[in-house]
């Protein structure tokens, strides 16, 4: 049931409902749209400080242009809510019982007025140039808009796009969204030349964007509808590319999320009345254990230890850390590339660099985990958060990571099965010098406690339980789930410790004495632990099944548990499908040695 039926945002069905509308009506539209952002981030969690800061430039937009046919590409598209409140989809806002009815990100899928799905950073101008191009070559007309900002000038692919845009010959315009943050505060020499824009009204000589060739505007107030609109309206037709400098606040309509900018960027379930947190996670996380464990080891005497991570202190909980660890903390912004290759060159000058990254972002830094870490082979550590199976939006799903990480040359990738085994695991990452080294942070529950190895230099799969005719190895925090199924089967249970070093005479000893080997891993299947697995027993007289997830996007339509089924991944499932194996193989109707579910 629509919990607002007085609100003017009702009758906005298209943006051609907004050109009908005056200015007060409009700076109604906004004050709604603030409070129903508010509302809703409360009750489910969502991006809160974004996009509260960019409603008026977001009313503008749609009141001067005409999208779909003008076209606005949007960076990091963690701003859109208000972009998607106005072409059709307010119910998602106005409606509690249809909160989950719209995803959290631009989506072609959903809306004609969406053209990408973009989760993630600095790829906005790059597209629009595309789109531009394409424009210019076919003979359309359509005004090309790019809208960058909450940090995404600190991915360096945001550089790329403006050195090629610049040589844009029709209309093309970007939008400089400039709240002065990112996740966390901006970092590195861009924040200075835009605030030194910012303080001389957009004259300041040192301005990078005409350097690259731009024609350029300044809006000093971004959440002055009039303002804004008067803006667009002047440079609607341009017919050069164009930077549009806009100072908003992060934040507006919010007093917390103006106050704690980094805390309110993404919020979960919180209470109205006093901003505090509705569910209070006890005891420590496994982020929480690795800095812990990272400061202890520069307690101990490692001096030479740099944390480093790319504008997400905040999912570690590294706020604390960089307060007393000033000397040893580097914020590179959102560049996951920067992050890594300036760990390579921060390891081969003796340094012990260790890397906070997130699985979902981390794929942006490919060539450098692979050219300048693993090439080079140096002993750069990652401690790799969110990398498993979740019910995200599928620009934010972590099941990559592996198999991206664990099929370069010299890395090694661990997966713990207790934050005692994670925090062993880090510290013997931390001293040795073999090469590089990624731990798999768990994303299921794990024990906190638990029996570890002095050292993983030599990968040994621990034996967790004895069993008959089937061995289960389930890898990281899947080591609850394969002890549940061990129990139903009377399965032997191991611990494989690594997602990429396969313990060969474990494996050779499995082959002997087991008629099946069952993996499970946080992951999807392709190229992954359990292929592995049953490509080196391929030619060994025992069977090998394999659960994980299929190479696929998920996306915020479908539960955790409905995508655990739909994969065949819950305990009764596994124990079903291994059951109907042996039934097959025994019936003589088993062709195959090795299955992939």
């Amino acid at each position: 049931m629509n919990q607002h039926p007085e609100y003017l945002l009702n009758k906005i069905k298209s943006p051609a409902d907004l050109k009908v509308l005056d200015l007060e009506e409009m700076k109604q539209l906004a004050s709604e749209i603030r409070h129903l952002i508010i509302e809703k981030d409360a009750a489910v969690g969502g991006h809160l400080g974004p996009d509260l800061g960019i409603v008026e430039l977001t009313i503008a937009y749609h009141y001067v242009f005409d999208a779909p046919g003008d076209k606005i590409i949007w960076d990091v598209s963690h701003q859109t809510y208000p972009h998607k409140m106005l072409t059709g989809r307010a119910y998602a806002w106005l409606d509690p019982e249809a909160y989950g009815k719209v995803t959290p990100y631009t989506n072609p899928d959903e809306s004609p007025y969406d053209y990408y799905a973009v989760g993630h950073t600095s790829t906005s101008i790059s597209l629009a140039t595309g789109m531009a191009k394409a424009r210019d070559l076919l003979g359309g007309s359509e005004r090309i808009m790019a809208v960058i900002g909450d940090g995404s000038l600190t991915g360096g692919m945001a550089y790329e796009g403006l050195n090629n845009a610049a040589l844009e010959k029709g209309n093309l315009v970007i939008v400089i969204n400039d709240n002065q943050w990112s996740i966390d505060q901006n970092v590195g020499g861009l924040t200075t030349a835009l605030k030194k824009l910012r303080d001389s009204q957009g004259q300041d000589p040192e301005n990078p964007f005409k350097a690259f060739g731009f024609d350029y505007r300044y809006v000093a107030d971004g959440n002055d509808l009039e303002s804004m609109i008067n803006a667009f309206s002047e440079i609607r037709d341009v017919d050069h590319p164009l930077v549009l400098h806009v100072n908003t606040l992060k934040g507006k309509g919010y007093q917390p999320a103006i106050e704690d900018e980094e805390k309110h960027h993404w919020v979960r379930p919180f209470n109205l009345s006093d901003d505090s947190p509705k569910n209070i996670t006890a005891g420590p996380t496994p982020a929480e254990i690795a800095v812990k464990t990272v400061a202890s080891a520069i307690d101990g005497g490692q001096e030479n230890i740099m944390a480093i991570t790319a504008a997400i202190p905040g999912v570690f909980g590294l706020d604390s850390f960089k307060e007393s660890y000033p000397d040893h903390y580097v914020d590179v912004g959102i560049a996951e590339q920067d992050s890594v290759a300036f760990a390579a060159g921060f390891a081969k000058a003796g340094g012990q660099p260790v890397l906070f990254e997130n699985s979902t972002f981390l794929q942006r830094a490919f060539d450098q985990l692979s050219h300048d870490v693993a090439a080079n082979n140096l002993p750069v550590v990652m401690i790799v958060a969110g990398g498993g199976i979740q019910a995200n939006s599928k620009t934010h799903v972590g099941v990559f990571d592996q198999v991206m990480v664990s099929n370069l040359p010299n890395w090694k990738y661990l997966a713990p099965t207790s934050l005692t085994e994670e925090a062993a695991m880090i510290n013997w990452a931390l001293k040795q010098k073999d090469g590089p080294v990624a731990i798999k942070l768990p994303v299921r529950p794990v024990p906190a406690g638990g029996a570890v190895l002095e050292g993983y230099r030599h990968i040994h799969y621990q034996k967790r339980r004895a069993g008959k005719k089937i061995a289960i190895l389930a890898l990281g925090d899947m080591q609850e789930l394969g002890s549940q199924v061990a129990e139903e089967l009377d399965a032997a249970l191991y611990n494989p410790l690594s997602a990429n070093v396969l313990d060969a005479d474990c494996l050779d000893h499995l082959a002997r004495h087991y008629q099946a080997v069952v993996t499970l891993e946080n992951n999807i299947l392709d190229g992954g632990f359990g292929q592995k697995v049953a490509g080196y027993l391929a030619d060994r007289p025992v069977l090998v099944k394999a659960f994980g997830e299929k190479r696929e996007y998920t996306d915020v339509d479908q539960s955790y548990d409905q995508i655990l089924v739909r994969n065949q991944l819950t305990a009764e499932q596994i124990v079903a499908s291994v059951k109907q194996l042996f039934n097959d193989f025994v019936n003589g109707r088993q062709a195959r040695k090795s299955t992939y579910f």
